[in-house]
């Protein structure tokens, strides 16, 4: 299991406020990704699949929760894309953040629910909901990779 963690900028409803990125070693199942509000401003965000690069953000730093699991992660944590935006296409699963900081959501998934196939430019991310107002949030990940 696998954990990553990060403070991302605005977004918007093309460019994502995050992805957690994939690749050809590994398939990788979300099990909880978390996202609260660090503004005092309300948005409403959706979960995106990415099917093309794009132009991420930093990536942040990926730790094993279990300190004696020998493998490194495939999956990687990026911040709001920039300039070019990936392709994505909405999952129908959304969520409002209140206008409050700390206001937030800790969605969790079974194992083979929520899965990023290994395949290059792979990803699961967030966009800001059609009509909503991007806002930074601070976003956790945990995945478990096959």
């Amino acid at each position: 299991m696998f954990a990553a963690g990060l403070t991302t900028s605005a977004g918007s409803t093309t460019l994502p406020l995050c992805a957690l990125v994939g690749g050809a070693g590994a398939r990788i199942h979300i099990r909880e990704f978390w996202v609260f509000n660090t503004t005092a401003t309300a948005t409403s965000l959706v979960f995106c699949r990415l099917s093309t690069a794009g132009t991420p953000g930093t990536a942040a730093t990926t730790r094993a929760l279990d300190t004696s699991e020998p493998q490194t992660a495939v999956g990687v944590l990026r911040n709001t894309y920039t300039s070019t935006a990936p392709t994505t296409t909405e999952l129908g699963m959304g969520f409002p953040l209140g206008a409050a900081i700390g206001s937030g959501v800790m969605p969790t998934f079974a194992h083979g629910e929520f899965v990023i196939p290994a395949t290059a430019a792979a990803a699961v991310g967030i966009l800001v909901d059609t009509g909503g107002t991007g806002q930074a949030v601070r976003v956790t990940v945990k995945w478990e990779e096959t």
